[in-house]
C-alpha cells in the first residue's frame, strides 16, 4: 500500500511540475529620485503548448506592468502590453529595448547588489516567483571609454 501511495504522489507532483525556466533575471538599479525601473530575463518554454505571461506583481512599486518598445513614426515608444507570449519549445528574452517587466512608482531606490522579488502569472494560472539581483546597467553602450558622470543627465527610460 505504501508503494502505491508513493507512486500516486510522484505522478501528481510530476503533472504539477513547471516546464517554464526563467534565467538571467536582473532588475535595473535606480538613482535616487527615479521613480521607475525594469526587470529583464530569459523565459524558456519546454512544453508543447504556447504559454503567456499575463501579469506581474511585486511589493517594491505601486504598479507592475508588462511593457515593450516599438518604433512609431521614427520614434522609439514604450507601452504596456496585455501579455508576453512564450511559444512552445522556444525562448523569449526580456531585454532593454524589448519586452520587460516595468516597476512604476518605486517605494525606494533600487541599489546595486541588493535583490528584488517579483511574481509572474501565466495565462494557465501558474505563477513563478523570481528573486533577481539589482544591477547597474547601461544598455547598448560601450562602458570602457565612457565618462559615466555625464551620462545620467541625458538618459530616459
Amino acid at each position: 500500500m505504501k508503494k502505491l501511495l508513493t507512486i500516486a504522489l510522484f505522478s501528481a507532483s510530476t503533472l504539477l511540475a513547471s516546464n517554464i525556466e526563467i534565467t538571467d533575471a536582473y532588475v535595473r538599479a535606480t538613482p535616487p529620485g527615479l521613480p521607475n525601473s525594469a526587470a529583464f530575463m530569459t523565459i524558456k518554454n519546454t512544453t508543447s503548448k504556447n504559454r503567456a505571461v499575463v501579469k506581474a506583481s511585486s511589493t517594491i512599486a505601486k504598479a507592475v506592468e508588462l511593457h515593450t518598445h516599438d518604433m512609431k513614426n521614427g520614434v522609439m515608444k514604450m507601452y504596456q502590453v496585455p501579455q508576453i507570449v512564450v511559444p512552445k519549445k522556444e525562448t523569449v528574452s526580456l531585454k532593454p529595448g524589448g519586452y520587460h517587466v516595468m516597476f512604476i512608482g518605486l517605494k525606494h531606490p533600487l541599489k546595486s547588489g541588493e535583490n528584488v522579488t517579483f511574481t509572474l502569472k501565466f495565462a494557465n494560472g501558474e505563477t513563478k516567483t523570481i528573486t533577481a539581483p539589482i544591477k547597474t546597467v547601461m544598455s547598448g553602450m560601450n562602458h570602457k571609454n565612457m565618462d559615466h558622470s555625464k551620462m545620467h543627465h541625458n538618459m530616459k527610460h
